[in-house]
């Protein structure tokens, strides 16, 4: 079985986990404060302002702008309504449920935007790991991803089993998340612990905290760390702040007591993820290329619809014969390309192309190979084997915005496109774009202001086609450099 240490790297504006397996990053997480946002934050509202004609309410809950409440976000018994409230049944106006100055529990469930103010609920849903608590509710709903009837059924009879009556503590409905399918009971007893222990502190805090309060904010990502990243095979939990591991132990200690003693403190005088190579395992997983040991490389295409990933023997000649070669090249990159997925978190559907193979047991071990390295993955995936074109399609559930997408973002020179127009072809483009104006306009001289490699093109290899234009249109045509301009940038000044 694989070991595994968790890093994890905090700074006031964001904060780093890094996951890593026998001696190598297998899974990068990342959150930055500014970019957190408050849903899932549940608040003591108070009601300022109750608009009948909307049929919504202004609450406040301590932010710049007043939270806006919608009356189909009620849930029957947070207001003054008590009766009714079956599905089929109409709601009761807003101004029979809520009046102003009244105190209510609120939760977001849309951040503000623009001028709006955050959007809120009464119904108030705390997810777990694997799990979702509703505390107003007594039902236990089941993912609709969890396709199999029989699975449902009897994943809803253990949770009935576990949760118990009403009448016995047991108070509260539950939904199973689909990382909840192969859980054990002591797993998704762990979860329901917490959730009702979240929701009592909630409901305490409700009771002696002034309207606009805060009673619960969504868990961070250290919080995170250790109530979903770490697992038995955790060795050790180690954080570079002593304020943030003296707050993950207080936390820790209430609500998940055995990862504490995993827990420590990185005092080394070097950063914790230069120490460990993380900063380079980041920049490599932002590159489009990954090189093999063997001399081979994988391509990585992210697109919108899909990811492609390509294998290459690049210089790998190392075996007696082709087939060899190509057959331990795809071994490689089937372990390359499982790792990559989870640091680079690429999700959604991926097509793989291997290096063709001539031989059906070839392609058969390189297939048990990848499916083997996946299944160290804890989001869901699932492979299909090689189509008549030689691709192997698999999909990877998306969980959360890729490392690309969330550090980088398209390339203000391409435009997205990762290339560029050649400098002659600009050359021809501000040819053309001339000859266009002289047509429309009649300045004394025209001045082309471009790139530097666009302008010493023009003086050089295209000067003979620049003097002939001059002469054709009449106007003499002057040139200007401009260090701040991309490639495919260019002005044309009427002087």
């Amino acid at each position: 079985m694989a070991s595994q240490d968790i890093l994890i790297n905090w700074a006031p504006q964001e904060t780093r986990v890094a996951i890593i397996e026998n001696g190598a990053v297998q899974e990068l997480h990342i959150e930055r404060t500014l970019e957190r946002g408050l849903v899932g934050n549940v608040y003591l509202g108070k009601v300022v302002r109750v608009l009948p004609g909307m049929q919504s309410a202004f609450i406040d809950i301590g932010l710049e702008r007043a939270a806006f409440l919608h009356v189909a976000d009620l849930h029957p018994h947070s207001g003054g309504w008590t009766n009714g409230g079956g599905r089929g049944d109409p709601l009761p106006p807003i101004e029979r449920q809520v009046f102003e100055g009244q105190a209510l529990t609120v939760q977001v469930i849309k951040d503000a935007i623009g001028t709006k103010g955050a959007r809120l609920s009464t119904q108030i849903s705390i997810a777990g790991r694997m799990l979702v608590y509703l505390p107003q509710d007594n039902h236990i709903g089941i993912s609709q991803k969890i396709g199999s009837p029989d699975l449902r059924e009897q994943l809803r009879s253990r949770m009935q089993a576990l949760v118990g009556k009403p009448e016995d503590g047991g108070g509260g409905g539950f939904i199973l998340r689909t990382n909840a399918e192969e859980a054990t009971d002591a797993e998704l007893a762990d979860d329901i612990a917490y959730l009702r222990k979240t929701w009592g502190l909630i409901r305490e805090r409700s009771h002696s905290r002034p309207a606009g309060s805060l009673l619960h904010q969504d868990l961070s990502l250290a919080e995170r760390v250790l109530r979903d990243l770490s697992t038995e095979l955790t060795q050790a939990i180690r954080i570079d702040s002593k304020m943030q591991h003296d707050a993950l132990r207080a936390f820790g200690d209430i609500y998940m007591p055995g990862t504490v003693a995993k827990l420590e403190h990185y005092k080394g005088e070097r950063p914790i993820f230069d120490l460990f190579g993380i900063e380079e395992e980041i920049e490599r997983a932002l590159a489009r290329r990954v090189d093999l040991k063997s001399g081979g490389y994988v391509i990585f295409d992210q697109t919108e619809a899909l990811t492609t990933v390509d294998v290459n023997t690049g210089g790998f000649v190392g075996a007696r014969n082709f087939d060899d070669t190509i057959f331990k090249t795809n071994l490689e990159a089937a372990g390359a390309i499982a790792r990559q997925l989870r640091l680079r978190n690429l999700g959604g559907i991926i097509i793989v192309d291997f290096i063709d193979m001539a031989r059906e047991e070839h392609q058969q071990a390189v297939l048990a190979e990848f499916r083997k390295q996946l299944a160290r993955d804890r989001t869901r995936t699932t492979v299909s084997g090689f189509t008549q074109l030689g691709l192997v399609e698999m999909t990877r559930k998306r969980t959360r915005e890729s490392l690309a997408h969330m550090l980088c973002e398209p390339c203000p020179t391409c435009a997205g496109r990762g290339q560029v127009k050649t400098a002659r072809s600009v050359c021809y483009d501000i040819l053309r774009e001339i000859l266009r104006e002289a047509r429309q306009f009649d300045p004394k001289e025209f001045r082309v202001v471009a790139s530097a490699a666009v302008v010493e093109m023009l003086l050089d290899e295209e000067s003979v086609h620049l003097a002939g234009l001059s002469e054709f249109i009449g106007k003499p045509i002057s040139l200007s450099a401009e260090p701040t301009m991309n490639p495919e940038q260019y002005d044309i000044v009427l002087m």
